[in-house]
């Protein structure tokens, strides 16, 4: 038997395609969201044309992500998803075999929020957001204004008094 360890490992960046659909799964006592992102790339064909290909992902999230999403996530979205992909089997209503294949979330980020997103309570827009240890990721109104770092957060720190910073 082998020791070597596997990963499975999933990131994605896209957005959101339509609302989460928020279920209450009694027998287990939890919650489930279920929704699709898309991510896109391109290619120049041979006809110098450029070529948009879209892929859909559904994802899956259970425990705590269910009220981030709940509270923070519609269409449009822009989301960063960490997880892991799980393939389950299933059948249709014809008695068919189908397997499906989901991205279970580990992290969700927002990255940005959709024009329709109703995502603080009257509470918080009166200037009293829930604290970071409530709502991890959870980014309040006045955190969404403050303008960006002065500093590039690309650029290499480093003392300049040296010649080479390695």
């Amino acid at each position: 038997m082998s020791h070597v360890r596997s990963l499975n490992k999933v990131i994605l960046v896209g957005r959101v395609g339509k609302d989460p659909e928020i279920t209450h799964i009694p027998s287990l006592e939890k919650d489930v969201a279920k929704f699709s992102i898309a991510t896109n790339e391109g290619y120049m064909d041979q006809n110098k044309q450029w070529k948009d290909i879209t892929e859909w992902h559904n994802i899956v999230a259970w425990g705590w992500n269910v009220k981030k999403i709940e509270k923070n996530v519609s269409k449009g979205s822009m989301v960063l998803i960490e997880g892991r992909l799980k393939t389950r089997k299933w059948q249709d209503k014809n008695g068919q075999d189908k397997r499906t294949t989901e991205i279970h979330v580990d992290n969700l980020v927002i990255l940005e929020k959709s024009e329709r997103s109703t995502s603080y309570s009257s509470s918080q827009r009166d200037g009293q957001s829930s604290s970071p240890e409530q709502d991890p990721g959870h980014l309040s109104p006045q955190d969404q204004t403050q303008s960006p770092p002065e500093k590039d957060i690309n650029e290499f720190p480093y003392d300049e008094s040296d010649s080479d910073p390695f």
